[in-house]
């Protein structure tokens, strides 16, 4: 790592909505079907294009930072084109895992609600069958180190690139995983000696993305499967796993300004019943204990539209800033702009109009497939929904 840091792209620091409110998104969007038929072919272990995939990635990126631009996003990123999912990209960035064999365990926030609504989510899950990556347990067999220097290189060329056609563009952000036992621990004396190497390999993509100039996104799926129902476990022991998942995560963060950190924290499951999800109240307050400057979580999914009042007891700490989810990620219903503008003044009446930033639920395309739960073409309608009612609540709030 250089020892000098070098000019942030932008500011250096998060922008605020100092004079309006600004846009932002989660992260990921649709890939391209041709670049998919590639990446199916890649993931596969079959013969592919090797520089044919490589300048397709490099258009793809270019294609969606434009339409995310003309849909009037103030904060924008790369759609994350290069990833097979925002989770398991880690398999081809981090040493020291084998493919295993073996069922792969659902998540406790998946497996509480597939077994309340097993008919709906048995044709739920036959959609993954869509997925360009084949499902598969990783199981860690020696030290674990970070080896994705060159895919994260590519992955910063490429939104650089494509942003130097847009100079509008307010600030830019590269999204990544938060640390986790992302397979079976074969290797470590202990969970918590793997999950701390897990950590400071990916520190290493943490500190590459900040140096490179851009916003930190670390998308946190984890502080809420901690804490959710798990018949294996009391809720006092998932409260101190939550606990011990945070400080490992800021240990990772260490000495990263936290203005050049959001932290995306989002429920498991993406379109159902989700009559399970934790209530937001009991995740905020340990959310919030994660070192970042901005938070990203579920509004619009109506599991939590109510829970905007929990900011009149939850304190922002200052200099924090919000990320309301206000598009939802599961559905393909627009927002109406007005819906949108309403929501922002709510939040902005508690917490203050220039710590609100207009988000989505959740990436529109977490898993690089055929068929995503949202179309791409209303995704850049859900889009331009977003960037009005910003419009509208700005409009009312200066």
């Amino acid at each position: 790592m250089a020892a000098g840091r070098p000019r942030s792209y932008g500011p250096g620091t998060m922008q605020r909505s100092t004079e309006r409110i600004l846009t932002t998104h989660v992260g990921s969007l649709g890939r391209p079907h041709d670049l998919l038929e590639i990446m199916r072919e890649r993931e596969h272990g079959r013969p592919y294009d090797a520089d044919g995939y490589a300048k397709r990635v490099t258009s793809a990126v270019g294609d969606v930072v434009a339409e995310q631009v003309r849909a009037g996003i103030d904060v924008v990123t790369d759609g994350e084109m290069s990833k097979v999912s925002f989770l398991t990209y880690v398999k081809d960035r981090l040493a020291g895992f084998e493919p295993g064999a073996g069922e792969k365990l659902m998540p406790p926030s998946w497996q509480v609600e597939i077994d309340r609504f097993p008919e709906y989510y048995a044709d739920y899950l036959g959609k993954y069958k869509d997925q360009v990556s084949p499902m598969m347990t990783m199981v860690c067999t020696g030290p674990v180190t970070y080896d994705g220097h060159d895919q994260l290189a590519i992955d910063v060329a490429n939104l650089k690139a494509a942003l130097a056609d847009h100079p509008s563009v307010t600030e830019a952000f590269l999204p990544s995983t938060s640390p986790s036992g992302f397979g079976r621990n074969e290797y470590y004396g202990s969970y918590t000696d793997y999950l701390s190497a897990v950590a400071e390999a990916l520190r290493e993509e943490y500190l590459g993305i900040i140096d490179a100039g851009f916003l930190l996104q670390v998308d946190d799926p984890w502080l809420i499967e901690y804490l959710s129902e798990n018949p294996a476990t009391t809720p006092e022991q998932r409260r101190r796993d939550a606990e011990a998942h945070i400080e490992i995560l800021n240990h990772a963060l260490r000495d990263i300004p936290t203005e050049k950190i959001r932290l995306h924290t989002c429920y498991g499951l993406n379109h159902g019943p989700r009559v399970h999800d934790l209530d937001f109240r009991d995740i905020a307050p340990l959310m919030l204990k994660v070192n970042a400057g901005a938070y990203s979580f579920e509004v619009a999914n109506p599991r939590h539209q109510h829970e905007w009042k929990i900011w009149k007891d939850v304190t922002l700490p200052e200099g924090k800033v919000l990320i309301p989810g206000l598009l939802g990620h599961a559905t393909n219903y627009v927002e109406h702009p007005e819906l949108i503008a309403d929501t922002i003044e709510l939040y902005a009446g508690i917490v203050g109009r220039e710590n609100v930033i207009a988000g989505a639920d959740c990436g529109f395309s977490s898993r690089a497939s055929f068929h995503p739960e949202v179309h791409p073409t209303v995704v850049w309608e859900k889009f331009a929904a977003l960037s009005e009612g910003a419009r509208i609540a700005s409009s009312r709030l200066w």
